[in-house]
């Protein structure tokens, strides 16, 4: 059963011994826990981590895998980016800059292994160069986000092989973190606040509960359903409170709460990966190419690892199943088109399909066209009509950014006022 082996697994701090042991909060609904948080990626381990700071306050995080972050948040750039993407108003842009400088504190704290490397945006036509331009006014004017224009003979002199015909563009505090090393971080903070993981126990069923025919669902709390893994006993659990962070499944998760109409479906935009085996070109900063309206995402870039490794991509691949996790190889050649355009000395031969992520999508391929959008938002929110209920749907790039932030908001729409880090 959850409440057994989550009250077994945790090891919590000598003021929570009594908590531990019941594996109750003092709510005054009854409830085991104050916060549920469902879904242990990035972003909901940020959030639990941030809720768990609250003083007379019990958090469980739930998790439907055997282990944290096995989905998009270990599948993906491991970029930290600077947020010069989204505009001015949308909760991407604002997340992402406030994100960025909390994770470079928090890797800094915390010895979690990152490093500033610096990203160049390059053009090689003069409508690509338009789009820099357009990025470089938002940076300027707008958002405050440093970058600077790199000259053609800079370029030539210390691009390291790279082609930008038309200009390129530096994004100074771009960089790239250990993903795997910051949701090792992040459950290790959460745990030593006093927070219970949930491992291997998805959820089957959510009900609000309400204390009368007039209150709103959720006033007494929430009841979820959780298996003992996938085909295994199911127990029930009890939160005040209801965060769905749960990626990839959180479409799934908010279709079990509202009714029929209120449904929404999620749609898959698959990342192909392509590690680069050669020594040749040696690279030293994350190259992109500049974006193009309704792609889909930002092209297939170049990024390092923590080991100075060169990887390629994400290409945008549309599927119908987000468990479609082998990488692609018959998109190479594809791949290796795009790649020369900015790395014409790039060895194909060293290229290999490596891994593959998901991206969940609130709108299918094209939308973006259809509508004139180039992104969709985040949705962050406390759900109308339902009370302790915050809902996080579409959290794609840049949700690893973003995470902590993420945390802050959610903290601040259930309590009015964040705690400190």
């Amino acid at each position: 059963m959850l409440a057994r082996r989550a009250a077994q697994a945790i090891r919590p701090p000598s003021q929570n011994l009594i908590q531990a042991a019941n594996f109750s909060s003092t709510a005054a609904v009854g409830a085991d826990f104050t916060h549920a948080v469902i879904g242990g990626g990035v972003v909901g381990l940020a959030i639990a981590r941030q809720l768990s700071l609250r003083p007379g306050t019990s958090t469980v995080l739930v998790e439907r895998h055997s282990a944290v972050g096995t989905e998009t948040s270990s599948r993906n750039s491991e970029v930290i980016h600077a947020g010069i993407y989204y505009g001015t108003s949308s909760l991407k842009a604002k997340l992402c800059i406030r994100g960025k400088d909390l994770l470079y504190a928090l890797c800094e704290q915390h010895g979690v292994g990152h490093r500033r490397t610096g990203k160049w945006l390059v053009a090689q036509t003069d409508a690509q160069r338009e789009a820099l331009e357009r990025i470089h006014a938002l940076c300027r004017d707008q958002i405050g986000v440093p970058v600077r224009w790199v000259g053609r003979k800079e370029v030539e002199k210390r691009g390291e092989g790279v082609r930008a015909e038309a200009g390129a563009l530096e994004s100074p505090t771009t960089g790239i973190v250990d993903s795997h090393g910051l949701m090792l971080c992040l459950q290790g903070l959460f745990e030593d606040a006093g927070g219970v993981v949930a491992l291997g126990s998805p959820v089957r069923s959510v009900r609000p509960l309400s204390s009368g025919g007039s209150s709103a669902p959720g006033s007494a709390g929430w009841e979820i359903d959780v298996s003992d893994g996938p085909d295994g006993d199911v127990s029930t659990i009890t939160a005040e409170t209801l965060i769905n962070a749960a990626g990839l499944g959180s479409v799934s998760i908010h279709n079990m709460i509202v009714p029929p109409e209120q449904r929404k479906q999620l749609f898959f935009a698959k990342g192909n990966y392509f590690s680069y085996s050669a020594s040749r070109p040696k690279i030293s900063r994350l190259i992109y190419p500049a974006p193009e309206p309704g792609a889909g995402g930002l092209g297939t870039h170049l990024t390092l690892d923590m080991a100075g490794r060169i990887r390629f991509g994400p290409d945008v691949e549309w599927v119908d199943d987000p468990n479609d996790l082998t990488a692609n190889a018959s998109r190479l050649d594809q791949a290796v088109a795009e790649i020369k355009k900015y790395l014409p000395g790039v060895d194909a031969s060293a290229l290999v399909a490596d891994y593959a992520g998901i991206r969940p999508k609130l709108a299918p391929k094209g939308a973006a066209l259809a509508t004139d959008k180039s992104f969709e938002d985040f949705i962050i929110r406390k759900e109308e009509g339902y009370e302790g209920w915050v809902n996080l749907l579409g959290i794609e790039s840049p949700g690893l950014t973003s995470s902590l932030a993420i945390a802050e908001m959610v903290d601040q729409l259930l309590h009015g006022r964040q705690t400190s880090t």
